[in-house]
C-alpha cells in the first residue's frame, strides 16, 4: 500500500517516534547532562525499549494493528510509571524505599565503581521545568501518545 493511502502510517510514525524520542532525550540527560536515573527512571524505559521493536515490527510484519496496539501500552505503561514516579517526586504519595546506584562502564574495578556511583533517590526532583519534571513529562507525553497511537489505530481500521 503506498504511504499516502495508508491510514495507520500516522499511528506507526508516532508509536515508533516518541519512545525513540524520549528515551534519546533520557540519554542525553544522563550523559550530556549528569542527570542519571533512579530505579524508577529505568523503568519508564523498559516500556519504551518494548515500544520500540514492537512499532517497527508494524512496518513490516501483519497485522499492523496488532503490533500498534501493543506498542501503545508499552507507551502507556511507561506513562503510568511516569505519572506515579512524579507523585513520589512530588510527596503526593510514598514510593519505593531504595534508591539506584548507577555502575560506570564496568572498566576498572568494579567495586570502585560502585562506591564511587552517585546515590540517585526516587523522591527527588533532579530538573524541572515549569515545576514539571522528567517523570511528570513522561507521563504526559507517553499517555498521550499512547491513547492517540490507540486512537489513530481504531479509525485506521475502519477507514482501513
Amino acid at each position: 500500500m503506498a504511504a499516502a493511502q495508508d491510514p495507520l502510517l500516522p499511528a506507526r510514525r508516532l508509536a515508533l517516534g516518541v519512545p525513540v524520542l524520549l528515551l534519546a532525550g533520557a540519554y542525553l540527560s544522563q550523559y550530556g547532562f549528569g542527570l542519571f536515573p533512579c530505579e524508577m527512571c529505568w523503568w519508564q524505559r523498559y516500556a519504551h525499549f518494548a515500544a520500540v521493536p514492537l512499532a517497527a515490527l508494524a512496518f513490516v510484519v501483519p497485522p499492523p494493528r496488532l503490533w500498534l496496539a501493543l506498542a501503545a501500552l508499552a507507551i502507556l505503561a511507561s506513562g503510568l510509571i511516569g505519572g506515579f514516579h512524579a507523585g513520589v517526586e512530588y510527596g503526593w504519595w510514598e514510593g519505593l524505599t531504595t534508591c539506584s546506584n548507577p555502575v560506570g562502564d564496568g572498566a576498572g574495578d568494579p567495586l570502585r565503581a560502585i562506591m564511587d556511583a552517585p546515590l540517585i533517590r526516587c523522591d527527588e526532583v533532579q530538573w524541572s521545568l515549569m515545576g514539571i519534571s522528567l517523570a511528570g513529562f513522561n507521563f504526559l507525553i507517553s499517555t498521550a501518545a499512547g491513547l492517540a497511537v490507540l486512537g489513530l489505530v481504531a479509525k485506521g481500521g475502519r477507514n482501513g
